[in-house]
Formats: C-alpha cells, sequence, structure tokens
C-alpha cells in the first residue's frame, strides 16, 4: 500500500535508526530525491549522491591495488567518503543500473559493505527506484524477491497537499494558486502516451523557475502559454494562461481580511471558496493575532460561507494563533450576526 509523504517522513527514521537500507518506489517527478534530501536535512546528515543508472562495475567496486602478493581494492572516492564518516548514502535509479552494479549494491544493502570497504557505522543507505506498482510505464529492470528482501520498501503516493505544502516556500503565488484551485493539473495520473508531454510535480517547478528568471513571474506575457507548453503540456498550459491572464480578479485573503472586500465572493463555489481559506492557510494569515477590523471582515465572509467551508476556515484559524479563536468566536458582524449563531445554526442543522 502506498504512503504520502507525510507518512513516509514520519516512519523513515525508525528505519535508518536501526541502519536498515530504505528504498522508495513511485512515479517520476512526483518529488521522491527532495523527500530524500529532506530526511538527510532531518536527520543533520550530509547527501553523498550517486545514479546508479549510470554507473559501470569499476565505478562501484574501485580499483584494484596491491600490497606485495595480496590484492585488495580502493573504494571510489564517494564511497570512501560514506565509510570515512556518517553521511546519507543516496543511489537513484538503482532499478536502471546494469546487473553487475546491482549485484554490487545487493551486497551493500545485504551487508553494507563492498569488497571489504564498510560504512561507518553511523551511514545510513536509501535508493529511490520508479519500479514497483507503476513499473510497467517505465524502462526498468524488475527486482527479484532476494534483492528486494535487503531492503525495506516504500511505494510513495504523495496528495496534492504535500506538493502545496512544500511549494508554499518554493514556488511563485501564481503557480500556487493554480494548483491549488486546478489540481488535476498537478500531474498525469494514468497511463502515458508516447512522446508526449505531461505535467508532472517536478515540472511545475521547474516552470515556475523559468518565468522567475525571465521576469514572468509577476505579470503575465504571451509567453507564458508556449513555456508552459515546453514544461508542463498542452492541456494545463491552456489552462494555467487563462487562468493567468486573469489572474488580477483573483480573491487573495488581504482582500477578505484588511479590506472586507466579501462581495467578490459572492459568485464562488464550495470549491473556490474551499481554495481561498487554503490559500489562507499557506500564507500563514492566522499565524499572528488578528486586529478588531479583521476579525470583523473574517466574521462577514464567515457567515456567508456553507456549512463544509465554515468547518474548513474554523479548523484552520484553530491552526494558528490561539487568541484568535477565542477573539473571534465573541465577534460580530457590522449587522450584528454573530460567529457563535453561525455555528450553532452549523452544529445543530437548526
Amino acid at each position: 500500500m502506498a504512503v504520502d509523504f507525510k507518512t513516509f517522513v514520519s516512519v523513515a527514521p525508525h528505519v535508518l535508526a536501526v541502519r536498515k537500507p530504505l528504498m522508495l518506489r513511485g512515479r517520476h517527478g512526483v518529488g521522491k530525491s527532495e523527500l530524500v534530501y529532506q530526511i538527510g536535512r532531518n536527520m543533520d546528515l550530509p547527501i553523498v549522491e550517486r545514479r546508479a543508472s549510470q554507473m559501470t562495475e569499476g565505478d562501484l567496486v574501485g580499483l584494484p591495488t596491491t600490497d606485495g602478493d595480496v590484492t585488495s581494492f580502493c573504494a571510489p572516492d564517494w564511497f570512501a567518503d560514506a565509510c570515512g564518516r556518517p553521511v546519507l548514502l543516496f543511489l537513484d535509479e538503482v532499478d536502471r543500473a546494469i546487473p553487475e552494479v546491482r549485484q554490487g549494491i545487493f551486497e551493500l544493502a545485504d551487508s553494507r559493505k563492498i569488497f571489504g570497504n564498510v560504512l561507518h557505522p553511523d551511514t545510513v543507505l536509501v535508493a529511490a527506484v520508479n519500479g514497483g506498482e507503476h513499473g510497467s510505464q517505465y524502462q526498468v529492470g524488475e527486482m527479484d524477491p532476494a534483492e528486494l528482501d535487503r531492503w525495506t520498501v516504500f511505494d510513495v503516493e504523495p496528495t496534492c497537499e504535500d506538493w502545496l505544502d512544500w511549494a508554499a516556500s518554493n514556488v511563485t503565488t501564481v503557480v500556487w494558486d493554480f494548483i491549488n484551485q486546478n489540481r488535476s493539473h498537478l500531474e498525469h495520473n494514468e497511463d502515458f502516451e508516447p512522446n508526449k508531454v505531461y505535467p508532472s510535480r517536478r515540472s511545475w517547478k521547474r516552470l515556475n523557475d523559468c518565468l522567475e528568471t525571465a521576469g514572468f513571474a509577476t505579470e503575465h506575457d504571451p509567453a507564458v502559454y508556449h513555456l508552459a507548453c515546453g514544461f508542463v503540456g498542452f492541456e494545463a498550459a491552456v489552462s494555467f494562461n487563462d487562468f493567468y491572464k486573469n489572474y488580477e480578479r483573483q480573491v487573495t485573503p488581504e482582500m477578505i481580511l484588511d479590506d472586507g472586500n466579501i462581495d467578490k465572493t459572492k459568485d464562488f463555489t464550495i470549491t473556490d471558496h474551499c481554495a481561498l481559506i487554503e490559500k489562507m492557510e499557506s500564507v500563514e494569515a492566522f499565524a499572528n493575532t488578528l486586529t478588531e477590523d479583521q476579525c470583523t471582515n473574517l466574521a462577514t465572509y464567515f457567515v456567508s460561507l456553507p456549512s463544509e467551508a465554515v468547518m474548513k476556515l474554523w479548523q484552520a484559524l484553530g491552526k494558528g494563533d490561539s487568541a484568535n479563536i477565542v477573539a473571534f468566536h465573541k465577534t460580530q458582524t457590522a449587522d450584528g450576526t454573530k460567529v457563535a449563531d453561525k455555528l450553532v445554526t452549523i452544529l445543530t442543522g437548526k
């Protein structure tokens, strides 16, 4: 069964704490490498990364040396590093490696050594592959039961929220808002047609970086469509371009909290309301104590919401400054409607 990123981050340290090798399996572009680097940062370990798909047997084993009549192998620099100090040794694309390299990694996963060179006791081993459930979509080698048995294997299927949480501080507002409101365009989850460009979590980040460098991240330009086509494919590019052209009409948390422009949401669907509330969470709109005016503006928006969005906003408030919940519960709108009464109506159905 696949796990999301939040679950993986919570369980992976228990495997690595006992120095057992760990393998992530999942589709391309979902952020497996980024996740490995996050684990390394959490463990305060430097990362030593090698792509097994680019290795020959000599790249893994090293070169022979002689001492009198005795021959031994000198470990390559990256492996000597992992043997000499604590690191997170990250082997990517293991299922694309040639058989001879796979055999060497087999010994490494099983015994923490290769040809007599032993990993440092505090070095941890992590691998990433595209195989498993989605293996038929990729040109990868199958792993037999004995090989897999040397690894602790996790199939990862990140949620959209996983990406949005990460992207809040890694992509521009327009890209974040687009994905938040158009989640089906984040990535392609069906079979892939040959030679067709599809969106992935990785390709959205690459598009974002291109837009920032080109100066298009703060102002739409006709070139945005053509750039998006190259990074995320035709369908996603059309939607993103249309969204960006009309982006100035988007409702921001500041428009609600600071300006009280509730009328801008009068034609919102439940999806639009939920997207705006998630935007409030992503910018940590409730991390600090709200002013009296902000509470009043938020209350006016709050009482206008359908029940599902009411509870979503209430939960979002609860994740911020605790003083906001107390103050907001006592707040009423300019026309005298009380937040507490709205909550009672939702909870009791009266």
